[in-house]
């Protein structure tokens, strides 16, 4: 009897080489549905499933490979005298490889409008269980997941019908394609929510969280040359997709710090630019030009900014090349690069220069993770949602003081609390309404933040706003803001002492918005 090989992929990269060559080999081909479509196209012999089983495929597909004539084949232990016994006293023979990768439901999960019913049917069955008894009895039976596993499985096959080692290291790549498939589903799972209509949809803060991450690559260290570490990625889009076009290799700080920039470069629709040091904008602009951007988000903080790192919302062309190259940073993040060797090749007189592109459009709700002693805080992407369209506006801040703040204030008042909300806490900004002016992060007090910023500033504060990411707990905040030269500021409100603080600002005939949102960053 000849080798059997059972051949049931959803992936079909790689599948028509595989078969000829195992035809070649001698092998009898096995397979079903799409699969044994393509094979048979291809002028290879195939056996179907059912002819196999002496059983037609059922329920759309549901029920075909479920079967001891299959299973049998597969689980047999060559070694057990019983288990051949058995085999043949049924008529069941052997397969000796199976290739198989599962239906793509991570692609289907990644769909927010795929109706339930619809996901469902994106859950494989027949197919875990093939490759978890192939694997279970990888001494006997080659298991292969990965259409980039087939061209060396081939060369054990015509050299040594595949050795001990590579079954194993086979078996193992597996069982960890069905755990990710498994994580990928429940995790999936954990955020529907049924109402009493029996309606599904998507919800959050499930009961169980399963990430399923893949890695990208091994990082020389962590924040710390003793410290190890590796970049994950849990999704093909924003930096699972990223690519890196030039520059040494990117460090744990970089990445960090790259995905600093990019969070507050995707709060703007015009054109802008942030320069982040140690995940903490230390300029960040708005403008007619991506160039003009950067320019202003650079020269905001010009010490700091050097050896930044920065965030574009736009592609990188030959004049905002010239410009970064212009003075040091470490990297920029842009979600394009043009594509002549002009601006490549200007970028190119920087070679330390760490370029990246990636797409973030479309990214749906995400999840930030933080790990702690023996566990993980998992909680929803923060978003300013509340200044997505144009203030003053009917779900806008609220005006607190006697003076509502001028068209001019309201503009950089939006601007200003777009940026606070990346800040660390405890936070105070000044702005005008398309920059950055000062810059007060991770203070323990708030009037420290204000302080610092001041301090920063020298005298560039007069006719500023001022944004707090949290609220004001005393007046002397709020004192110092004003006496900095802000005309208006904008903060969440809730204080149990809001009213000294509004009180405070109609002293200083300053404008001042309550958001009713706060916007803490640890």
């Amino acid at each position: 009897m000849p080798k059997r090989a059972l051949l049931s992929v959803s992936d079909k990269t790689g599948l028509i080489p595989l078969g000829q060559a195992l035809s070649e080999l001698g092998w009898e081909l096995v397979s079903t549905g799409g699969t044994a479509r393509a094979l048979t196209e291809a002028g290879l012999p195939v056996v179907g499933v059912s002819d196999v089983t002496g059983f037609p495929e059922m329920m759309d597909g549901r029920v075909k490979t479920l079967h001891p004539m299959i299973h049998g084949g597969i689980l047999a232990r060559r070694q057990v005298p019983a288990d051949l016994a058995a085999l043949a006293e049924h008529g069941i023979g052997l397969i000796d490889l199976v290739v198989v990768n599962l239906y793509p439901f991570a692609q289907a999960a990644a769909k927010p409008d795929l109706p339930f019913d619809h996901l469902i049917e994106e859950i494989d069955i027949g197919g875990p269980s093939l490759l978890r008894a192939a694997a279970k009895n990888f001494r006997d039976v080659l298991v292969v997941v990965d259409p980039g596993d087939y061209n060396r499985v081939v060369d054990a096959l015509r050299a040594d019908g595949g050795a001990l080692g590579l079954r194993f290291d086979l078996a193992r790549k597996a069982y960890g394609h069905t755990a990710d498939y498994d994580r990928t589903i429940a995790g999936t799972l954990g955020e529907i929510k049924v109402d009493t209509a029996g309606v599904f949809t998507r919800g959050s803060s499930s009961t169980r969280w399963a990430p399923v991450l893949s890695k990208v690559r091994d990082l020389r260290y962590g924040e710390n040359p003793h410290q190890t570490a590796a970049w994950y990625s849990m999704s093909p889009r924003g930096f699972g997709g990223a690519v890196v076009h030039q520059g040494k290799d990117l460090s744990f700080t970089n990445l960090l710090d790259l995905d600093a920039a990019v969070r507050i470069a995707m709060e703007f629709t015009e054109s802008a630019a942030v320069v982040i040091k140690h995940t903490n904008p230390c300029g960040v602009a708005t403008g007619h030009t991506s160039v003009d951007a950067y320019i202003r988000a650079r020269e905001a903080d010009p010490l700091s900014a050097f050896g930044g790192i920065v965030g574009l919302n736009r592609p990188i062309d030959l004049e905002l090349a010239h410009a970064l190259t212009s003075t040091f940073i470490e990297g920029v993040i842009a979600p394009g690069l043009a594509a002549d060797e002009e601006t490549r090749a200007v970028l190119a007189t920087k070679p330390n220069l760490r370029v990246v592109t990636a797409s973030f459009d479309g990214l749906g709700p995400e999840r930030d993770v933080s790990s702690i002693l023996g566990g993980w805080l998992v909680q929803d992407r923060d978003r300013v949602v509340e200044a997505a369209q144009i203030w003053p506006a009917a779900e806008g801040p609220r005006v607190v003081t006697r003076r509502s703040p001028t068209p001019d204030e309201w503009m950089a008042l939006r601007f200003a609390w777009r940026v606070c909300a990346h800040v660390k806490s405890n936070a105070v900004i000044f702005t005008s309404a398309d920059a950055t002016l000062a810059i007060g992060a991770g203070q323990m007090s708030r009037v420290d933040a204000v302080r610092t910023a001041v301090m920063k500033a020298g005298n560039r504060l007069a006719g500023s706003v001022a944004a707090s990411d949290a609220f004001f707990p005393f007046r002397d905040g709020l004192d110092v803001v004003a006496s900095a030269g802000a005309t208006a500021v904008i903060q969440p409100g809730g204080s149990v002492r809001d009213d000294e603080v509004i009180a405070a600002a109609d002293e200083h005939g300053m404008a001042m918005v309550f958001t009713g949102r706060r916007h803490f960053r640890h």
